[in-house]
């Protein structure tokens, strides 16, 4: 009740956000995007002018645009609002999952976190083969004639896998770009930095892809004292999926989401 008497101040506040899952812009599962996060990270931000947000990450990445839009807005709302950002990672922060880190002004981690990822990934089957075994005919008709770039279903092109590698370098350029803006002179040289290479706790900093090795609470009591209060944020499980609905749909989803974290031994 002390917060509520008049003329006595309440210790810091600290909103914690908690970004956990594989970045996608479909709402299937426990996946992060920009559209169904905005509303908590609205209130991280503004309710009760916290002093700091953290934002404790999970996530093996995916989607480079929904990363960039939830990135951007964390620093959009952190400016608006004059918030310091803290990054906490808890099993992995890689690829997107670390652009999402590499939003906040700090980015602490585990002894056993893994960090990093810093390129762009594209992978998919190739069918042709099965199909002329069984004998089926593939027909594709088109109005342009990059419109079946890289088809499955017909023999890999050249060109194609060139086009392909073009969009990936733009793609990377981009997240060299934000790294390189928010880490700064914090950044090492080394040869390995934005190649795609993960590093694991300490190591991450010695790098410069994080400030060091610390957990959320300890961290925010060392930096705004014994007193300091948490307000929790995070997405909740629709009724559907509490109850087993839409185990179907989601299948293949599944799928793509337990090869990203399986990439990362998780």
């Amino acid at each position: 009740m002390k917060r509520f008497i008049p003329f006595v101040k309440s210790g810091p506040m600290v909103a914690v956000l908690r970004l956990n899952g594989v970045i996608a812009s479909g709402g299937r599962g426990q996946t992060l995007n920009d559209a169904t996060l905005a509303p908590l990270m609205e209130k991280a931000f503004r309710k009760g002018k916290p002093d700091a947000v953290a934002l404790v990450i999970n996530s093996p990445g995916g989607s480079p645009v929904q990363s960039s839009l939830i990135g951007a807005r964390i620093q959009r709302l952190a400016k608006e609002n004059d918030v310091k950002t803290y990054a906490f990672v808890e099993d992995v922060a890689a690829s997107g999952g670390y652009w999402l880190a590499a939003s906040a002004d700090e980015i602490w981690v585990d002894d056993s976190s893994i960090v990093g990822s810093i390129g762009v990934i594209s992978a998919s089957f190739g069918f042709h083969q099965l199909l002329e075994r069984y004998g089926v005919e593939r027909r594709v008709h088109t109005a342009g004639k990059d419109k079946s770039m890289l088809d499955p279903f017909r023999p890999e092109k050249e060109d194609d896998v060139r086009r392909l590698k073009e969009l990936q370098q733009q793609i990377h350029d981009h997240f060299i770009a934000h790294v390189t803006a928010n880490r700064g002179d914090r950044l090492s040289d080394h040869e390995d930095l934005f190649t795609g290479e993960i590093w694991v706790g300490d190591k991450a900093r010695e790098v410069g892809l994080v400030d060091g090795v610390a957990h959320v609470v300890p961290k925010m009591k060392e930096l705004f004292g014994d007193k300091v209060r948490f307000q929790a944020y995070g997405q909740k499980r629709s009724i559907l999926s509490r109850f087993g609905g839409q185990v179907i749909s989601d299948a293949a989803s599944s799928m793509d989401d337990r090869a990203l974290w399986s990439r990362f031994g998780l």
